[in-house]
């Protein structure tokens, strides 16, 4: 074969041996942080409100135990969610206590991403509680599901003022799942670090919402 044949040759050839190369693969997608993914469960509620109860058995809880309860997502923006909780009362106006609301925020980006869960206490005409917007914030990642809230050091120095020692220890927890998920459930709990055997845990059935209520006491 003469050098111009073995020039043609490899000049037909080098369209096939480009085809048989692999395409080059695109970078997936960096995984959402856990703290990203349970922002984006507990936003996926919004405006929905459902329907629970008391999921513990500590004696100290007896009088919450059987009482219907609504947990509803009354406001939400990019920063804060707010989670009206309704308890029903025979002794409170209308036969609902609707004094609570869990309030949680987030602060920081990506992996720093922190998020501080605080309780607003009304009374039935608007006013705020003697003991009100206590709570604490995350101190770690947490996870898609859930996230911890610490006791923080304003919710100590009014429990301190207020005389409530036993809350000086307060772990409050939040766990949510997607609205889309068939089983989802949403969980507020509280627990005590020196305090093993404490455990209050309000379960709501998060697939299947229910009328909202009227709005939380000074909303």
């Amino acid at each position: 074969m003469t050098r111009t044949q073995i020039l043609s040759a490899l000049i037909a050839a080098a369209p096939l041996a480009g085809c048989a190369m692999p395409a080059p693969q695109s970078a997936s997608p960096s995984a959402a942080t856990p703290q990203e993914a349970f922002w984006q469960a507990l936003s996926s509620h919004c405006g929905k409100a459902y329907a629970g109860g008391l999921a513990s058995t500590d004696a100290r809880d007896a009088d919450w135990a059987g009482k219907r309860m609504v947990a509803h997502w009354a406001a939400c923006d990019e920063a804060r969610v707010a989670i009206a909780f309704h308890v029903a009362d025979p002794e409170a106006p209308a036969g609902w206590n609707r004094s609570r609301t869990w309030i949680v925020t987030r602060s920081g980006e990506g992996a720093a991403t922190r998020f501080t869960l605080k309780h607003d206490h009304r009374h039935d005409d608007g006013e705020a509680d003697a003991v009100t917007f206590y709570g604490g914030t995350s101190t770690d990642a947490g996870n898609a599901g859930a996230q911890d809230f610490p006791v923080d050091g304003e919710s100590v120095a009014l429990f301190t003022r207020e005389g409530l020692d036993a809350s000086l220890t307060n772990v409050w927890r939040v766990e949510v799942d997607p609205a889309a998920q068939a089983d989802a459930r949403f969980v507020y709990q509280l627990t005590r670090r020196n305090d093993p055997t404490r455990l209050f845990r309000v379960e709501f059935d998060a697939s299947t919402p229910i009328a909202a209520p009227p709005a939380a006491w000074g909303w």
